[in-house]
């Protein structure tokens, strides 16, 4: 047995996400009001929905204009409701907050039509269901905050617990890729409508951000595009001679190759620059693996790039964390370095010592920075932790 399942995001939105909860509330009120299990007359099968509903859902066959909207209102059973209500929930509120009530609203609708479209060019048979635009929303999530971290709940036989993935490849390749096109083998879904819904959301996100529509936040899809171009530029750049970590540029005999050394110098600037606002932005989300690349493609850049000082504390932290010992270890040095006035220098002084002697292998260094520590520790059993390992280093 094996299920994963999204139970939060890492981000939340800033302005009450008013239209998303009413059309949450309107899908509740309109399923109870058209719910009720009986059974056929003529044929004896169980039916879940009142018999005025079939007029409202969406037809093929013969469909009317109005059905391309109030199909998406209407449920089959509870567990199509609550699933579909709390995607909505979980991915809608902070797509709301970036677009605003009346371009959410509209943006919603259009996704239900538009996959609506797509499930009638594909299939003959009657569909029901928000999940079409529900997969809108959750595509538009996707362009918007693809970076941002998704706590997902996992049951693997007796193994239980969560997992923090990215936006991007959570919805990419579990909701889109695995669900709608390797798994295609559960009945009544209608896999056509989530794939038509989430090509309506992804599209139209990256246009609606590329012709300015929506302002980019420099954290979405577009905008990593828009890097990876300026990124492929620069290898380019650097694959025909120039050198950003040499000392001194020596001077080329021909002009043209001194306006490219400078192009080059003004493209690293304007990358960096770019970096670091990512950097501020992924620290503001508390999404601190995504600041933590950010910083090390900004010192492969160049070494001498120096953060505020929280920042760099909770990148050098972060990095420590995720096992990346080494660059770890330059973080806190540089932390030494400039901010050596920090109240807590001794916190950092401890984490180098531990980080020398468990992980690097440097232990003049670990006994370096453990005897400094241990001079202004206060916590006893940082003291001790201390002691413990100049014991092991000294044996």
């Amino acid at each position: 047995m094996f299920i994963v399942f999204p139970i939060r995001t890492s981000i939340r939105p800033r302005r009450t996400p008013y239209v998303n909860y009413a059309i949450i509330i309107a899908n509740v009120i309109i399923f109870l009001l058209s719910y009720h299990r009986q059974v056929n007359p003529f044929t004896g099968a169980v039916e879940p929905l009142r018999p005025w509903v079939q007029q409202f859902m969406l037809t093929p066959v013969r469909p009317y204009l109005w059905q391309f909207i109030s199909y998406a209102f209407l449920h089959g059973s509870f567990g199509h409701i609550i699933g579909n209500m709390f995607f909505l929930y979980l991915f809608g509120n902070n797509v709301n907050d970036k677009l605003g009530n009346i371009g959410y609203l509209s943006f919603y609708l259009g996704g239900a039509v538009f996959s609506g479209i797509g499930h009638t060019l594909m299939s003959s048979t009657s569909v029901l269901g928000a999940s079409g635009a529900v997969a809108a929303v959750t595509g538009a999530y996707l362009v918007l905050f693809p970076q941002t971290l998704i706590t997902v709940f996992y049951w693997l036989f007796f193994f239980i617990d969560t997992i923090e993935i990215y936006a991007l490849y959570f919805i990419g390749f579990k909701l889109i890729f695995w669900d709608n096109m390797i798994e295609r083998g559960m009945p009544n879904v209608a896999y056509d409508a989530h794939l038509s819904g989430y090509t309506f959301g992804i599209l139209t996100m990256i246009g609606m951000l590329a012709t300015g529509l929506i302002k980019s936040g420099n954290i979405d899809l577009w905008s990593m595009i828009k890097q990876w171009n300026r990124r492929r530029g620069y290898r380019d750049i650097v694959a025909n001679g120039y050198d950003p970590f040499a000392a001194h540029q020596t001077k080329k005999k021909i002009m043209v190759k001194e306006v490219k050394k400078t192009a080059a110098q003004k493209q690293q600037e304007k990358l960096i620059k770019k970096i670091r606002s990512d950097i501020s932005n992924w620290i503001d989300q508390r999404n601190l693996p995504a600041a933590a690349n950010s910083y090390l493609e900004m010192i492969n850049i160049d070494q001498d790039q120096l953060l505020p000082r929280q920042q760099l504390l909770d990148i050098a932290n972060q990095l420590a964390s995720d096992g990346k010992s080494s660059e770890s270890a330059q973080a806190y040095e540089k932390f030494l370095k400039h901010y050596s006035s920090y109240e807590y220098i001794e916190q950092i002084q401890l984490m180098l010592g531990i980080l020398y002697s468990r992980y690097l292998n440097n232990s003049q260094l670990a006994v370096k920075y453990l005897t400094d520590a241990k001079k202004k520790l206060k916590d006893q059993g940082q003291l001790n932790m201390c002691d413990q390992e100049l014991e092991k280093l000294q044996k």
